[in-house]
């Protein structure tokens, strides 16, 4: 029985008939006839208005024939040299870098996409100079040579910087791939981290969307481009959010994929096809799918295949094949390609073993910029979806026999003399033999003047200026009223409340602020109820590019789920990998569309870094600004999750990013410090392309008001205060310092108490908002006393804060957290007393907060336990005591 049997059919007579005429289409003219008209009839169903669902594979031919393509507006004879000087350029570039340095580089994608690039940069990709956004592009990174010869022929880039190509120790070299933090005026996007190129492409042209909709800026004209590789498709990030794109609606999106059919070892699908792969899973999500596979030279071919073996044999062979068929001659096609259907030998028949060579082996749409220019007119005319174009190339192409469809050719770093001669007589480049020895070859260009840099100078004018480019213009956002920091400094009263709470009524009342509110974007991957967000639900409302179509079940709660078109949570669902795409969005959004926003990210800690670290990176990299909280931090407060929800060690993971600043605050009002100076550091005058990272706790406490002593706001924002002085006690009492953070804080106030009721032990509490904070600056002081001491300038005597702070607290240190006890060891070098730590390495596990705290050695009673063995082997106090307090506690395990 078939599914539809379930539907009444009011004339199965009418369904028979048309079952009939098929088995009579597949009898008399072959399944493959009966296939081609069922398409037929599909696709004219679509143009008519019927709603059928689309094929979700097509035939492995262009979507567009050449008798559909519009007509190229540009001059293709100029443009073809522009794009030889850039070819010759970038296998130069790279080339004199391995002659002189071995470098590395790659040159063979850019050969292969060279055309794809030029047909966008001459007639698409729009600059920032209109209206300070422009186009988004995310080039593929191992086509950077690429760009940076279309930059030197500009006159942006001098032949001295391309011969800086991976040299930037110096200052002023170009960065390997794409870099916004080593090269910021040109790229906009670190792509080369592959897969997190088409993940981020995708929530950047969601987040120009969400600028649009929030009235924050018009963003109706930029198109996001993201150039990728087919090799690059099985990274599962390059996927992840296809279907977000389709049901969004983002048609301001186009993938370019460039099919070469290689990556890095060897074909992408050997024994498949990488095209039809894609194009099933692209079509399947919802997006608009355009195939450019083959060059005009097979259109005299398909007009010939009467009887469709052309098309079967192109829709069998499998990629690896196809690869072969690029690196061999004319006789190897005919015999391999032509030669096992007589249908196909007929077709062979009129043509020599070059010309057959010249189609199947190299005649691809992606080297013909007419094919290209009407896959991208088509792209941006569909309206309603994203496109994919799935542009067929040859990996190596121009750089000579050598190279091209070659399996080692992505390692392959350098041409010879001879092959750079080739390749200049295959571009047709008047450059003279004498200047291709085998020594340095030459970079070339037409000159300043020459009709290719005019022509490239005013097709760059009519579309807004130079691309990439990456500008910054300083728009400082007025900082906030003090009244919401003050309510934190206040403290709690008697009320217990979680830090995460704390940290969320701070961002609801700067959500309020008249000049600034607006541009705050939550960013909560499905967990906002957990971390006490359900007020912003009905005031600040979840984004949705369709608003709320339909009727919430808690419509008559107060707090009811509200989605709207203007909505300002982003409620990503469970993708933290889509999340922080999103964060990364809007933490550059000061750059690409001259907009600052400020994002907050908010996570359970443990799915943050740990899942997600190289997309952190890429945000460091990107020059990203905004918040990152870590809530239900630590491994002991997530009573019950158990260890895949017990984070002990992100911060150890932040503190290996540079651009991280880190903080683990115990308290509401040490909150406020940092953000305050966050949005300061951020957002001020002088801003500065950091983002800070605060992990936030979801056990309840009574939250103290901010001491009133001097330098406590310093010392929060350096790292370490003195919290609570040891009471007083006889001087010759034994004396020790008690360091913590976060929800620690509380357990190390506790074995104050202990020691000094129990045992007459006096213990100083220093609270430690930033362990690596007192580590970056105790290794900067470090660095300037060996600089003066190298250079001679200076005194070169510095003292790192965390030492300075801890000169005269007398007896040895005790650090404590909810974390790896590495993570407080980051200070130990620079703390000249004795140091002891203790933490909650290991995995996590579901108990009682109390039993999982003793269990790990870190509660109130194992620490005063600690810190009496401290004392006992400096001697200040006896063995014995140490078993006592042990049997006392119950730690004695």
């Amino acid at each position: 029985m078939s599914q539809l049997d379930q539907l009444p059919d009011k004339d199965p007579s009418e369904v028979a008939e048309w079952r009939q005429s098929l088995d009579g289409a597949a009898e008399f003219g072959g399944p493959h006839r009966a296939a081609q008209l069922l398409q037929r009839l599909g696709e004219h169903a679509r143009h008519t208005g019927i709603d059928v669902p689309p094929f979700l594979e097509t035939p492995y031919l262009n979507t567009i024939p050449t008798a559909a393509e519009p007509d190229y507006p540009g001059d293709p004879a100029l443009e073809a040299r522009i794009t030889a000087w850039n070819r010759w350029n970038a296998a130069a570039m790279v080339t004199r870098g391995n002659q002189r340095g071995g470098l590395g580089g790659h040159m063979a994608t850019f050969a292969s996409a060279a055309w794809l690039y030029e047909v966008g940069f001459q007639h698409f990709f729009k600059g920032k100079e209109a209206d300070g956004s422009g186009d988004q592009l995310y080039v593929q990174g191992h086509a950077s040579p690429g760009i940076y010869a279309r930059a030197f022929l500009e006159g942006r880039l001098s032949e001295g910087q391309l011969d800086r190509f991976r040299q930037e120790a110096g200052g002023d070299g170009l960065p390997s791939y794409p870099h916004p933090r080593r090269l910021p005026w040109l790229w906009e996007f670190p792509t080369v981290s592959m897969g997190l190129g088409p993940l981020s492409a995708i929530y950047q042209a969601r987040f120009n969307r969400y600028l649009e909709h929030r009235g924050i800026k018009d963003t109706s004209a930029s198109h996001v481009w993201a150039f990728l590789g087919d090799g690059e498709m099985d990274e599962p990030e390059s996927t992840a959010a296809l279907a977000l794109a389709a049901r969004e609606g983002l048609d301001n999106l186009t993938f370019v994929i460039n099919c070469n059919l290689q990556r890095l070892d060897g074909p992408v699908r050997g024994n498949f096809k990488i095209v039809q792969e894609l194009e099933r899973q692209f079509r399947a999500a919802g997006w608009n799918v355009v195939k450019s596979l083959w060059g005009q030279a097979w259109d005299g071919l398909l007009a010939q295949d009467a009887e469709g073996a052309l098309v079967r044999r192109l829709g069998r062979t499998p990629d690896g094949q196809f690869q072969t068929f690029a690196a061999r001659d004319g006789a190897y096609v005919r015999e391999r390609f032509f030669g096992a259907d007589p249908d196909l030998a007929r077709l062979a028949d009129g043509l020599s073993d070059a010309r057959l060579e010249e189609i199947v082996g190299t005649s691809r749409a992606g080297h013909e910029p007419r094919k290209v220019y009407a896959a991208y007119r088509a792209a941006l005319e569909h309206k309603g979806a994203p496109t994919v174009v799935l542009a067929q190339t040859v990996k190596g192409w121009t750089l000579g026999p050598g190279f091209e469809s070659r399996n080692a050719n992505h390692q392959m770093k350098k041409l010879s003399g001879k092959e750079f001669r080739a390749m200049r007589d295959l571009l047709e480049l008047p450059i003279p033999d004498s200047a291709l020895t085998d020594d340095l070859v030459p970079y070339r260009h037409p000159g300043a003047d020459s009709p290719e840099v005019r022509y490239l100078q005013e097709r760059r004018a009519a579309l807004g200026g130079p691309a990439p480019a990456r500008t910054v213009t300083p728009k400082p956002l007025p900082q906030p009223s003090a009244k919401s920091f003050d309510a934190l400094a206040k403290g709690s009263g008697s009320q217990e409340i979680a830090t995460t709470m704390a940290f969320v009524r701070l961002v609801k009342d700067l959500m309020r602020e008249k000049e600034t509110g607006a541009r705050w974007v939550p960013i909560v991957p499905d967990e906002a109820r957990t971390f006490g967000m359900e007020s912003l639900f009905p005031s600040a409302g979840m984004y949705s590019p369709v608003g709320q179509t339909y009727d919430p079940v808690d419509r008559d709660q107060l707090l009811y789920y509200k989605e709207a078109k203007n909505g300002q949570i982003l409620n990503e669902g469970i993708t933290e990998a889509g999340s922080l795409a999103s964060l990364t969005a809007a933490a550059t959004s000061y750059a690409t569309h001259g907009e600052p926003m400020i994002p907050f990210y908010i996570f359970y800690s443990m799915f943050g870094w740990q899942r997600t670290a190289d997309q952190f990176w890429a945000l460091g990299d990107q020059l990203g600004r905004g918040f990152v909280i870590g809530a239900t931090a630590g491994r002991t407060t997530m009573t019950g999750e158990g260890l895949q929800h017990a984070d002990g060690h992100s911060h150890l993971i932040s503190s290996t990013n540079p651009a991280a600043v880190s903080y683990d605050p115990a308290f509401a009002y040490e909150i406020a410090v940092i953000v305050r100076e966050g949005l300061r550091r951020m957002y001020g005058p002088d801003a500065e392309d950091v983002f800070y990272y605060l992990t936030v706790y979801n056990e309840t406490k009574v939250q103290p008001p901010m001491p009133a002593g001097e330098g406590v706001a310093e010392g929060i924002l350096r790292g370490l205060y003195r919290y609570r002085a040891a009471d007083a006690a006889p001087s010759d009492a034994p004396r020790l310092q008690l360091l913590a953070s976060g929800t620690a804080i509380h357990w190390a106030l506790d074995a104050q108490r202990l020691l000094a009721a129990d045992w007459g032990v006096a213990a100083d509490v220093w609270s430690a908002p930033s362990w690596t904070e007192l580590r970056r600056e105790a290794l900067e002081v470090e660095a300037s006393n060996l600089r003066a001491a190298r250079t001679g300038r200076g005194v070169g005597d510095q003292v790192p804060y965390v030492t300075r702070v801890l000169t005269d607290s007398p007896g040895p240190v005790v650090a404590v957290s909810d974390w790896m006890r590495a993570v407080p060891d980051q200070i130990r070098p620079w703390v000249e007393q004795e140091w002891t730590s203790i933490g909650t390495d290991g995995y996590g596990l579901s108990d009682s907060r109390a039993n999982v705290r003793r269990h790990f050695g870190v509660d109130a009673e194992s620490i005063a336990v600690t810190a009496l063995a401290t004392l006992a082997r400096r001697g200040e106090i006896k063995q014995e005591t140490v078993r006592q307090a042990a049997a006392r506690y119950g730690v004695e395990s």
